[in-house]
C-alpha cells in the first residue's frame, strides 16, 4: 500500500504532536516567602523606620544575586520591616537602614578529571555572599544622632548533579542564614552603640 504524499505528511505531523505531548518538564517549585516575623521585634524610640538600599549589582564580574529567589538586599529589607519596630513619635526622629553591600559572587570550581573524579559527584560552583549595612538615627532636623554598622558573609557550594529547583532552595536557605548572621551582629552593636534608642 502506497501512502499519498498529503496523507503521509498528515501522519508525520500527528506523530510529531504525539511525541511533543509526551515531553515532561520539571515542575516549577513554589519556594516559601522569606520572612523574619517569627523573631521578636526590637522596640526603638524613633518615629519611623526607612530603608535606603544603595547597593547595585555590578555589571561586570560574576555577580548573580539577581538570580536568587530572594536576593540578599530584598531579604534585609524584609528583616528591617519585621524586626525593627518604631515605638516613638515623629519628634524622636527616624531610623534609616542603609544597605551598602548585598552581593553574591559565583565562581566555577575546577573539577577532578581523574578516573576517580569521573565517578564522583563534585562541587561545581561556589557562591560568596556578603551583607553590609548601617543603622543611622537622625533627629527631626536631619542631623545624625548615632549609628551602628554590621556585616555578614557566607560561602555556599553546590554539587554538579543538583537540579535548578534544588539549587534555588539552597540559595534561599543560605540567604536566610546570612541575614540571621547579620541580625546577631547588628543586635549586639545596637545595644552597645545605640542603647539610648533601644526599648
Amino acid at each position: 500500500m502506497t501512502l499519498h504524499p498529503i496523507r503521509l505528511s498528515s501522519v508525520l505531523v500527528a506523530a510529531s504532536l504525539a511525541i511533543a505531548g509526551c515531553e515532561v518538564t520539571a515542575p516549577q517549585q513554589s519556594l516559601p516567602e522569606l520572612t523574619f516575623s517569627h523573631m521578636t521585634p526590637i522596640n526603638l524610640a524613633v518615629g519611623s523606620v526607612v530603608v535606603d538600599n544603595r547597593y547595585h549589582q555590578p555589571t561586570t564580574g560574576t555577580y548573580v544575586e539577581s538570580r536568587f529567589p530572594t536576593p540578599p538586599a530584598q531579604a534585609l529589607e524584609r528583616w528591617a520591616t519585621d524586626r525593627l519596630k518604631p515605638v516613638g513619635t515623629a519628634a524622636d526622629g527616624t531610623l534609616k537602614l542603609v544597605i551598602t553591600d548585598a552581593s553574591v559572587r559565583e565562581t566555577p570550581l575546577e573539577k577532578d578529571s581523574s578516573f576517580k573524579g569521573v565517578f564522583t559527584k563534585q562541587q561545581s560552583h561556589r557562591y560568596d555572599m556578603a551583607l553590609r549595612a548601617t543603622i543611622e538615627i537622625t533627629g527631626r532636623d536631619g542631623r545624625k544622632k548615632g549609628d551602628s554598622s554590621a556585616k555578614a558573609t557566607r560561602t555556599l557550594t553546590v554539587r554538579e548533579d543538583l537540579s535548578l529547583n534544588e539549587v534555588e532552595k539552597r540559595w534561599l536557605d543560605a540567604t536566610e542564614d546570612l541575614v540571621k548572621d547579620f541580625d546577631r551582629e547588628m543586635v549586639r552593636n545596637l545595644r552597645q552603640f545605640l542603647a539610648n534608642w533601644v526599648r
